[in-house]
């Protein structure tokens, strides 16, 4: 019986990390992976570099969940309220503040003391993502748009710690400017799909800046977003420094993948009414699946023929 209840407060515990938006820190491995294939390198990257690529998705997993764990004992009454977020470990009283902040703790400080040693600048990316986060939880979430921004601004940290822990890998603009366009679009939508979800009195309860917020304008802002990254995203694969770094100037075939991903993501959003979880979206839905790994195949296949063209 004792050994049922160790278990039960373990997977409590794992759940109010929120596993499931772990999947955000794949931003990180954003530097890697263009960088890899950049043929204008001295010395190119190789697959060995990922020991240090993936310690950093590692430890902003800890960090992420920490400021988690943080945000949840701040907002645990509005969550109370929430259809959806009552449900959570806290919030349903699995597990106390106590133990929250005991691992919030723990994982806040395990991952700032391990990120000194795989490198300063990732340390100094570390520090400035749990000082925003933490005005966010205390204040900035209760103002309405730059809530998303901050949000859209904690992907592009993502994005650049990434680089930081590679040598010599200069951080493209292009690569943060399309990173924040993504997370910016995610964040509106995922506010329209509050919006919608609670009423006006039970919205401004759970989160003060969704009283703020005009449903006519979150679809204005949805279609700006939408609309940036792609096209920031296509001039960038065309753009004459892209085409010289990577050697080909067939990058432009992968804009239909980031049109439809935006499409589809659209039609969930607006057909289907979701939007809440974009990060269960992106494991769930097949399409978005299916065009993800298309995405990914293309590029491969887009470097890998550049290679082989060089060899012959």
């Amino acid at each position: 019986m004792k050994n049922d209840n160790q278990n039960s407060l373990f997977m409590d515990l794992l759940l109010a990390m929120r596993p499931s938006q772990w999947t955000k820190n794949a931003v990180v491995l954003a530097a890697f992976f263009f960088a890899y294939w950049d043929g204008s390198r001295a010395v190119p990257l190789s697959l060995h570099d990922l020991v240090y690529v993936l310690p950093a998705v590692f430890l902003f997993c800890m960090i992420s969940s920490g400021v988690y764990l943080i945000n949840d004992i701040r907002d645990i009454e509005a969550d109370r309220q929430h259809p959806h977020k009552r449900f959570r470990p806290l919030a349903a009283g699995r597990i106390t503040i106590f133990q929250a902040s005991l691992l919030g703790i723990a994982l806040l400080g395990g991952g700032l003391i391990a990120s000194y040693f795989l490198s300063l600048s990732f340390m100094g990316v570390i520090i400035a993502y749990i000082v925003i986060q933490m005005i966010y939880t205390t204040w900035l979430k209760r103002l309405a748009l730059l809530d998303v921004l901050v949000i859209a601004s904690g992907f592009v940290l993502r994005a650049m710690a990434g680089a930081v822990v590679l040598k010599d890998v200069a951080i493209s603009p292009w690569l943060l400017l399309c990173t924040f366009l993504l997370a910016l679009f995610l964040g509106l939508c995922k506010r329209r799909h509050e919006k919608l979800l609670l009423d006006d009195a039970a919205g401004s309860e759970h989160r003060a800046s969704l009283g703020d917020y005009d449903e006519r304008l979150l679809d204005l802002l949805i279609a700006i977003a939408s609309s940036a990254t792609i096209i920031s995203y296509a001039i960038y694969t065309l753009w004459p420094e892209t085409v010289q770094k990577f050697g080909t100037n067939k990058l432009g075939f992968t804009i239909p993948f980031v049109v439809f991903g935006v499409f589809r993501y659209l039609d969930l959003v607006y057909r289907h009414e979701k939007g809440g979880q974009p990060e269960k979206i992106l494991l769930t839905d097949i399409p978005l699946l299916a065009d993800l790994a298309l995405y990914g195949l293309s590029i491969a296949a887009i470097f890998l023929l550049k290679r082989c063209a060089l060899v012959f």
